[in-house]
C-alpha cells in the first residue's frame, strides 16, 4: 500500500494547559455508557467533546478508536482535535496520513499515541468502515451518505471486546439513521440545544445567532436539535404562511368588536404548568368578492396565552371574554384538567354558549382536519407572528400499526401545539352553533351616559 508520510511528533516540552470543559463536555467526556446517542447543536463542540473522549477511553481501555466523519475535510479537522488534545494533555502522539483504497481518492489520518493505540479517522463511506476492530464515533452521523450501508458494515466492528460506540450529529430531517437510533433503547440518550448549552457556560449570543440565521425552520432544526421534516409535518409553512394577514395582530381590541358588532367565537385549550391555556378568539367575516359571497371567513380577533396562571384567575379571564356582547359560543378542552374549569364555565354561562369538548383520536382528527381544510381554502385569516406559526407548524400525524391517526406535537417551553388546538376549537364552537343566543353578565348592568333610554 503506497504511503506519503505527512506525520508530526508533538513536543511535550511545547505542551499548553489542558483545555477547560463546559459542565456538558465533561459529563460527555466522562459517561461509562457502551453505546450513547448525541443529539447537539452546532457550535456547541461536538467533534472536539467525542475526539477528546475516545482518546481517553482508547488509553484507559487499550483499544483503537475509529472516527468516521462526513468527508475527508472534516476527518482532517477531527485530527486536528486530536493533536490539539494531545498536546494539551502531554500526550505524545504521531500522526501520519496515505492513501486508503488503490485507484480511490480516500485518505486514512492516523494518530498513534502511547501504548500503540492508534486514532484512525475515516471519510465516511461503507467501504471504509469495514476492516478495523475498535471503538467508533461517527461524526455528525446524520450528514453521513449511504448512512444505512455504513452502519451495516460498521457494526461488526464493534463485536470484540464490547466494542464502544458514541454517535453524534445535529439533526437532519427524519430519513436517516441518526433520526431513528433517538428510540433505540439500548442507547444513552443525550441532547443539548444551543438554549441548554448557553444555561451551561457556553459564550454566545443566542438571540443575536438566531435573528442573523433569518429562518425560524433552519433555527429550530440547526440549534433546537428539532427533527423538522415538512414531509410528516401537518400544516407547512407555506400553508400556514398563506394565511396570513399583516394587518392581524393577537391583542384584542374590545372596543372595535363591539362596534363592528362582529360575530366571534372563541376556543380555548387548557394548560397549568408544562402547558399554556390559548384562548383564540375568531370573527366569523363574510367574504368580499362575488366569487366567494356565501363563504365564511374566520379572521383572528385575538389570542391570550395564560402561562403557569391558577386556574381560579384563567376561569376569570375567560368569563370576561364571555362577558363580551359579541362572544356568541365558546368550545373547551374538558380533557383532564380542564374538566372542571369547563364545567364551571358551562354552569356559569350556560351550555348553549359554552361546550365542554374531550379530546379523542377521532374528535382530534376531525377538528384539526377542519382547521387544515379552511387554510387550504384561503378562508382563515391569522397574524404574521412566529410564536404561532412554529406551534401550527408542530403538529404531526402519524398512523399506528392499527391504522389509525395520532396528531403529536413537541413540546417547547411555550406550549405543546395548545394555540392550534385552541383555534381548532374555535372553528369547531364556530361551525357547530345553532340558534341565537343571549347574553350572560356578572354583576349591576351599568349605562354608558345619564338620561333617556
Amino acid at each position: 500500500m503506497p504511503t506519503t508520510s505527512v506525520s508530526e511528533s508533538i513536543d511535550p516540552a511545547k505542551s499548553q494547559p489542558l483545555v477547560s470543559l463546559l459542565p456538558y463536555q465533561k459529563a460527555a467526556v466522562d459517561r461509562e455508557a457502551r453505546l450513547t446517542w448525541n443529539c447537539w447543536s452546532r457550535q456547541t463542540g461536538k467533534s472536539f467533546t467525542f475526539s477528546l473522549r475516545r482518546i481517553v477511553r482508547g488509553l484507559r481501555r487499550r483499544r483503537n478508536q475509529v472516527i468516521l466523519s462526513a468527508g475527508e475535510r472534516q476527518s482532517r479537522e477531527v485530527m486536528e482535535k486530536v493533536r490539539m488534545h494531545c498536546h494539551a494533555m502531554k500526550i505524545w502522539c504521531e500522526v501520519t496520513g496515505h492513501g486508503l483504497f488503490k485507484n480511490t481518492t480516500f485518505r486514512q489520518l492516523e494518530a498513534r499515541l502511547p501504548g500503540n493505540i492508534r486514532i484512525i479517522a475515516l471519510p465516511a463511506n461503507p467501504l471504509t468502515a469495514r476492516g478495523f476492530t475498535g471503538d467508533v464515533f461517527l461524526d455528525e452521523f446524520a450528514m453521513h451518505r449511504d448512512d444505512d450501508a455504513i452502519w451495516s458494515a460498521l457494526f461488526p466492528t464493534l463485536l470484540r471486546g464490547e466494542g464502544e460506540l458514541d454517535v453524534a450529529s445535529t439533526p437532519r430531517g427524519q430519513k436517516n439513521m441518526f433520526y431513528r437510533l433517538r428510540t433505540n433503547q439500548n442507547f444513552e440518550h443525550d441532547t443539548v440545544t444551543l438554549a441548554k448549552a448557553v444555561s451551561l457556560s457556553l459564550d454566545v449570543d443566542a438571540e443575536a445567532m438566531r435573528s442573523a440565521i433569518g429562518d425560524e425552520q433552519s433555527w429550530r432544526q440547526e440549534f433546537c436539535c428539532e427533527f423538522i421534516d415538512e414531509a410528516t409535518s401537518f400544516m407547512t409553512y407555506d400553508l400556514i404562511r398563506a394565511c396570513q394577514d399583516v394587518q392581524l395582530d393577537t391583542p384584542v381590541d374590545w372596543d372595535v368588536l363591539q362596534r363592528r358588532e362582529a360575530e366571534v367565537y372563541a376556543g380555548i385549550d387548557v394548560g397549568r404548568y408544562r402547558d399554556v391555556t390559548a384562548i383564540w378568539l375568531w370573527e366569523n367575516a363574510r367574504a368580499q368578492t362575488e366569487a366567494a359571497m356565501h363563504e365564511n371567513i374566520f379572521v383572528t380577533r385575538g389570542l391570550i396565552v395564560l402561562e403557569s396562571t391558577p386556574f381560579s384567575e384563567q376561569e376569570a379571564t375567560i368569563a370576561r371574554v364571555l362577558q363580551q356582547r359579541g362572544v356568541r359560543r365558546c368550545c373547551v378542552d374538558a380533557t383532564g384538567m380542564g374538566l372542571q374549569l369547563a364545567e364551571r364555565l358551562a354552569e356559569r354561562f350556560g351550555e348553549h354558549r359554552v361546550e365542554p369538548v374531550v379530546f379523542t383520536a377521532g374528535l382530534k382528527s376531525q377538528l384539526a382536519g377542519g382547521l387544515r381544510v379552511l387554510a387550504e381554502r384561503g378562508q382563515l385569516r391569522i397574524p404574521p407572528d412566529e410564536t404561532i406559526t412554529n406551534d401550527w407548524h408542530s403538529i404531526t400525524r402519524l398512523v399506528t400499526s392499527g391504522g389509525h391517526l395520532r396528531f403529536e406535537a413537541d413540546r417547547s417551553s411555550g406550549g405543546h401545539a395548545d394555540r392550534f388546538w385552541a383555534a381548532a376549537l374555535g372553528i369547531h364552537a364556530a361551525e357547530t352553533t345553532s340558534g341565537n343566543t343571549g347574553l350572560v353578565t356578572n354583576g349591576q348592568l351599568r349605562f354608558s351616559r345619564k338620561g333617556v333610554w
